[in-house]
């Protein structure tokens, strides 16, 4: 009991780096074993990492960046390319002088340190793709305006505003995509996911358009001719009720990687950390002690 209370008391520093052509704020929990990056999922937030980095920060120093606003964007201009995103993600890595970093990502935050690992050397110790969005190769590289694309239309038109933080919350228990969450991921999503609006009231901190340029920066680069190249340890995660198997086979994901495994996460969403925080963090320690010094590519 006594150690469980410690670990709740565990907060991050929040950190501002310059990597040249952009500013990147991330959470930092301090650690004195390797460095582990995590990376959220499109239109999300560091501190839904919160969980499940204050039980492994032990074992290592975590670092989760945030990527939404660190560059401008236009949905209705092709919003903003994945392969980028990833450059800064190395750009980061670069000005820290990180060197072989265990790397997890989830949804949009996995296919990012795909790209960072295959494309520009941003070499790993493993890592650890939930929900990576791969889609059908046939989706690269199509011209398609917002309205068109499945997830930035939803996203652009997401309600942004609410009177209050019972509201807010309300709101989003009712939602599907919500239902499910652990309770501590939604009180961190209602205190660090919303920002006070100009006229009062609660607004998405990632803001509805901001959102959509990630969706449809999602499209611009194909990353399956990638994946045989990361000769790192690799564990793809995906869960049993996701949406995404209708159209994305991780199955298949896992098998390209030439140390590449797959696993099932039973009953749970596209939303896995969310939804089992410390069922993730066991598996994450689990797959990285397994490999304790492997090096990357």
């Amino acid at each position: 009991m006594h150690k469980e209370r410690l670990v709740k008391n565990i907060e991050p520093k929040i950190v501002s780096r310059n990597i040249g052509n952009a500013e990147i704020q991330y959470l930092l929990y301090e650690g004195d074993g390797p460095v582990m990056i995590m990376l959220h999922a499109t239109g999300f937030l560091p501190w839904l990492w919160h969980p499940i980095a204050r039980r492994l920060c032990g074992e290592y120093r975590i670092i989760a960046p945030y990527f939404c606003d660190h560059r401008e964007a236009e949905p209705e201009d092709g919003g903003l390319p994945w392969k980028l995103l990833a450059e800064d993600l190395c750009g980061l890595c670069k000005s820290l002088e990180l060197e072989n970093p265990y790397l997890v990502g989830h949804s949009m935050g996995a296919t990012i340190i795909t790209l960072a690992a295959a494309l520009y050397g941003n070499s790993a110790a493993g890592m650890v793709l939930i929900e990576p969005i791969f889609l059908p190769q046939q989706f690269y590289g199509v011209k398609i305006s917002v309205d068109q694309h499945p997830l930035a239309s939803k996203s652009i038109k997401r309600r942004n505003h609410w009177s209050d933080r019972q509201e807010a919350r309300d709101y989003l228990r009712s939602r599907a995509l919500f239902k499910n969450w652990d309770d501590e991921m939604l009180d961190l999503y209602l205190a660090y996911g919303m920002i006070s609006g100009d006229t009062g009231g609660l607004n998405l901190a990632c803001h509805p358009r901001k959102e959509a340029s990630l969706f449809m920066g999602g499209m611009h680069y194909d990353p399956w001719p990638l994946l045989p190249k990361i000769k790192n340890p690799v564990m793809v995660v995906e869960g049993e009720t996701s949406e995404n198997r209708a159209f994305i086979d991780l199955k298949k994901a896992a098998s390209l990687f030439p140390s590449g495994q797959y696993h099932m996460v039973e009953g749970a969403g596209h939303l896995i950390p969310m939804e089992r925080p410390e069922e993730i963090s066991a598996l994450i320690n689990r797959f990285f002690q397994g490999h304790d010094g492997v090096c990357g590519i």
